[in-house]
């Protein structure tokens, strides 16, 4: 009986014995059921780098849309803003030569300033000759890279500019507003208006105040008026007489003016000044800055009752309102990077200073056009 229970023993401890080496291979029976763990399909599926990364991912599309690298296209957003690119002046060089109106010569002389105390160490030549002397360099000697004037370019003088060998076409670009004023010393107590056809007298065929008013005195008129090359002559003969009294050519209006007894005439608006401020008598016209200049010297007068101010200038309600500019050339703007850049700073930055010189902005319409046109040179 011992035995067989010892038997018994025996064979369990081996059926163990051979249970347990037999264990270790269960894992592998496992590898059939790969349907329960799909591990690397699953990881494929779950990540499709290349592809997935792609679609995710387009960058050098993308890029291309957001950076136009072109320079044709780089202005395309200052234009839409109606704003220029930034002007850095100190990275610019070589010389700035301007001719023309004295009576935008201080508005340009004010832009050279501030262009100058930003940095530009190049040089910066503005002469006032008058807008006739102005054009004169610019389009029959091509002396000058900048116009300055205080009306618009002839037809005489454009083709002139077309002329030239490398031929050049004026670009206009608007810049302010102007009044001109027509003035008398504080010390003259008769007169303060005027009407439209009394300017006219005074300054042609009327030789002593009282022929224009009885009541006015029996002295002889003195006359200080701008030169034959100015534009504010040319606009103030064609305002007060050439279009009053219906004369055809704007020479024979001249003529009529210029025949006036008792008359001295410059160039050059301080003179004017003077003249005016040395007698009760005297009387004479020039850009609004030379007056607001020597207000506490000088009285603007009223034409017609209105007044030269911001309002009246801007809305041409006042007679002698007229619009300044500045001309140049694509050709010069090109190949002259401290013109175009001055150019560019002057639109950009007028608005800040044109009322300090004495004149008043131009609308905002007028100033983005100015701006436009300078993109569309420099495409």
């Amino acid at each position: 009986m011992k035995r067989t229970i010892f038997s018994l023993l025996a064979v369990l401890m081996v059926v163990s014995m051979a249970l347990a080496a037999c264990a270790p291979q269960a894992t592998p029976m496992a590898e059939p059921t790969k349907a329960e763990q799909p591990a690397e399909p699953t990881k494929a599926a779950e990540q499709p780098a290349e592809p997935t990364k792609a679609a995710e991912q387009p960058a050098e599309p993308t890029k291309a849309a957001e950076q136009p690298a072109s320079p044709t296209e780089a202005p395309a957003e200052p234009a839409q803003q109606g704003m220029l690119p930034e002007v850095d002046p100190a990275s610019l060089s070589g010389s700035i030569y301007a001719a023309g109106s004295s009576t935008v010569y201080p508005l340009a002389e004010a832009i050279a300033e501030e262009f100058k105390a930003d940095g530009f160490t190049g040089e910066i030549k503005i002469d006032s000759i008058g807008s006739g002397g102005g054009f004169e360099r610019f389009c029959k000697t091509g002396e000058s890279d900048i116009s300055n004037a205080s009306r618009k370019i002839k037809d005489s003088e454009v083709e002139n500019c077309g002329k030239l060998s490398p031929a050049r076409t004026p670009i206009e670009f608007r810049v302010g507003t102007d009044a001109i004023a027509v003035v008398v010393s504080k010390d003259n107590d008769f007169v303060t208006d005027v009407t439209l056809e009394e300017l006219a007298a005074i300054f042609s065929t009327a030789e002593k105040w009282s022929d224009v008013r009885p009541e006015w005195p029996a002295e002889p008129i003195q006359r200080f008026v701008p030169g034959t090359d100015s534009g504010t002559f040319d606009f103030f003969v064609e305002e007060v007489i050439q279009k009053p009294q219906k004369i055809e050519k704007l020479d024979a209006a001249k003529e009529i003016v210029l025949a006036a007894k008792n008359q001295q005439a410059s160039e050059d608006d301080n003179v004017l000044v003077q003249g005016v401020l040395g007698s009760p008598y005297a009387v004479g016209y020039f850009g609004f800055a030379y007056y607001k200049n020597e207000e506490a010297n000088l009285k603007a007068l009223s034409i017609n009752g209105i007044a030269p101010t911001f309002e009246s200038a801007e809305s041409g309600e006042y007679k002698l309102s007229r619009p300044l500019f500045i001309y140049s050339d694509a050709g010069i703007m090109k190949a002259k990077p401290q013109v175009a850049g001055f150019i560019s700073y002057f639109l950009t930055n007028v608005n800040t200073v044109i009322e300090d010189v004495g004149y008043f902005p131009a609308s905002e319409a007028a100033l983005k056009e100015a701006m436009q046109k300078w993109l569309d040179a420099m495409k």
